[in-house]
């Protein structure tokens, strides 16, 4: 069947839908970044839910090709446990003009069958114009939260490979996981989505259990430089047991991915 995709505008709705995380969704894509899923236990990993979000979108007609993450809210009010069913709902709240582009403000609720939300997902993300003239110029650069790189303790690294990509990709956004995309987009090889990124941060989060893992928290991640596939990629935080500043380095120290963790 032939998607038909809607042109992305201010106030379009979602179409709700249940969705659930299976057990061997999560750890066959857990495998795939080289994460031992079993540090979850029956949690839910959070990251999910920015992959999730972002598909509530395309089953409801707003395509992810060629689109950049720039910004992800998660707000974890309880961990969701695997195999529950979560009733989905979003809204596209804003699109704005920029030099490349525009930009889509979108926020994703995903709440038990209570009617609770559990989770939050907001998001902003870059959806290019093929004919814009300059290939920077996304709005407002928010100031960063790594300030100083030398100031993070290393906490693990991973080394990331083109077939462990490509088997955590999902359809939708093929800079991910088809070279030829990603070039034609501007990038040297297909660069990682944020949220599996980010599944390598909440694994830290998840691996000490009850003395590093918040019950409820809100984070803001800013995605500052694409991660290839073929790259090495180390944690990095500020403080232990419960960090408040995370990321996640490139090979030459830069940040890739960055976390504010706010307790709620």
């Amino acid at each position: 069947m032939t998607q038909h995709w809607v042109d992305p505008y201010a106030g379009f709705e979602y179409t709700p839908e249940l969705i659930s995380v299976s057990r061997e969704h999560q750890y066959e894509k857990l495998a795939a970044c080289g994460i031992n899923a079993e540090v979850f236990g029956e949690d839910v990993d959070p990251s999910f839910f920015i992959g999730l979000a972002i598909h509530a979108g395309i089953n409801s007609g707003i395509t992810a090709q060629g689109n950049i993450n720039m910004l992800q809210n998660l707000k974890v009010y309880r961990a969701p446990q695997l195999d529950e069913n979560l009733r989905v709902t979003g809204l596209i709240r804003d699109v704005k003009p920029v030099p490349r582009g525009r930009t889509l403000h979108s926020e994703v609720s995903f709440s038990d069958t209570g009617g609770k939300v559990v989770v939050q997902a907001n998001r902003v993300s870059l959806k290019p114009d093929p004919d814009a003239q300059t290939s920077r110029g996304a709005g407002d650069k928010p100031a960063p939260i790594v300030t100083d790189v030398s100031l993070l303790h290393a906490a693990g690294t991973y080394q990331l490979t083109p077939d462990g990509v490509k088997a955590y990709s999902s359809e939708g956004n093929s800079i991910h996981y088809e070279e030829a995309a990603a070039i034609s987009a501007g990038f040297r090889a297909p660069l990682i989505g944020g949220g599996m990124g980010v599944h390598f941060l909440m694994a830290y989060l998840w691996g000490a259990g009850d003395s590093r893992r918040p019950v409820s928290f809100s984070t803001e991640i800013y995605f500052r430089r694409p991660i290839f596939w073929d790259e090495a990629v180390t944690v990095a935080v500020d403080r232990e047991p419960v960090p408040g500043v995370m990321a996640l380095l490139k090979p030459d120290g830069k940040v890739g991915t960055e976390l504010a963790l706010h307790l709620l």
